[in-house]
């Protein structure tokens, strides 16, 4: 089976390129040829992994995204794969695969109505309502309930087309065991007694990942010993660090930057939270549970489909004051959640994932 998957920019960061990285090796022993379409690179491809270019001239990211999409199109009138599974919102792709979720309901959710006039953002609008009403859509992967449910509402998509398959996670590699192998070594590093909490942030896009709320909640913290650690990168580090100074918990809080290995920070962390307002389900959620963290997120958060009293707490976004009580709870209660946050992603492992995936590829080839 020779399949292709789209996706503009890959870079060993993001989401949906680690999606593909923990699938490729059990679809390869499937039988399945996978390429990769993007138009540019960060890092290596993984290797036996094919690489085509798709790279138009443009000005601007309207332009960027439309001149791509034509490429793929092309690309898919050629018949040159058996599936096309495009990360990107592109009209005539087989399989969609809807990592960012829904663009409408983050635009809804983010309340900026002058976003909708904005020429990338009526394009991508234009191009999510045709990609799902495009005759030629045979599935769309879904990495929550709560996607699948706001893709069938919005744009009345068959229920059989809609596949709910969760992103696996490497439980070898994320275990709560790094506390000991690394998290221990890095919290003497960084200074930090034994009992002083660490609150694990991970993602970039501070605003749509909540960071300006988590900042607000620290100061009305009961545990002003507890510390936010940030990684990630962002456009707009500098407006969060000045936000954190003018809270005055600015020596409470280190940005980190971007991390090609977060695990000694998992092991070092006691709660992770991701108080997002609009998070299809991240990835990084998945690894804190996998290292025994309990997790704080919202219900506008796929990832709260896991989230029960024993691994964690789910607020609404935007509430600092409902944020900063369940920090304090969850601080104080972090020892007797690992074993309950580790056994909630236990069933998410990387073989079944990919047996997930194949089992689709074979119903539509």
């Amino acid at each position: 089976m020779k399949l292709a998957i789209v996706r503009q920019k890959y870079t060993p960061f993001g989401g949906a390129e680690r999606f593909v990285e923990r699938a490729l090796a059990a679809l390869a022993a499937k039988g399945v040829d996978v390429s990769i379409v993007a138009r540019e690179w960060q890092g290596d491809v993984t290797s036996g992994v094919r690489s085509v270019r798709v790279d138009p001239f443009y000005l601007g990211r309207t332009w960027r995204d439309a001149g791509f999409a034509r490429g793929v199109q092309r690309l898919i009138g050629e018949r040159r794969f058996d599936l096309v599974q495009s990360h990107e919102r592109i009209p005539g792709c087989d399989i969609y695969r809807a990592g960012d979720g829904v663009h409408a309901t983050w635009l809804a959710l983010r309340d900026k109505p002058l976003d909708r006039f904005a020429p990338w953002h009526r394009y991508t609008l234009a191009a999510e309502a045709a990609m799902f009403r495009h005759p030629g859509l045979r599935a769309v992967i879904c990495n929550s309930r709560m996607v699948r449910d706001d893709i069938a509402r919005r744009f009345g998509v068959a229920e059989e087309k809609l596949q709910v398959i969760y992103s696996g996670v490497d439980l070898e590699a994320f275990h709560p065991r790094l506390r000991e192998e690394k998290g221990r070594e890095l919290r003497v590093k960084a200074g930090l007694g034994g009992t002083a909490p660490v609150i694990l942030f991970v993602g970039s896009g501070y605003e749509r990942k909540g960071l300006p709320t988590l900042l607000r909640a620290l100061p009305a913290m009961r545990r002003q010993d507890a510390r936010l650690w940030v990684i990630g990168r962002d456009k707009h580090e500098t407006l969060m660090r000045k936000l954190a100074q003018t809270l005055g918990v600015d020596d409470r809080v280190m940005f980190l930057g971007a991390q090609a290995d977060v695990r000694p920070f998992y092991g070092a962390a006691d709660v992770f939270a991701l108080p997002t307002l609009y998070d299809p389900f991240p990835n990084a959620a998945l690894e804190a549970l996998a290292c025994g963290l309990p997790l704080l997120t919202t219900n506008t958060c796929g990832a709260a489909e896991l989230v029960t009293p024993a691994n964690g707490a789910v607020i609404a976004a935007g509430d600092a004051a409902a944020l900063a009580a369940n920090l304090d709870a969850l601080c104080n209660r972090a020892a007797t959640m690992r074993d309950a946050a580790r056994a909630s992603v236990a069933h998410l492992d990387l073989a079944s994932m990919a047996a997930q995936l194949a089992a689709l590829y074979s119903r539509l080839s």
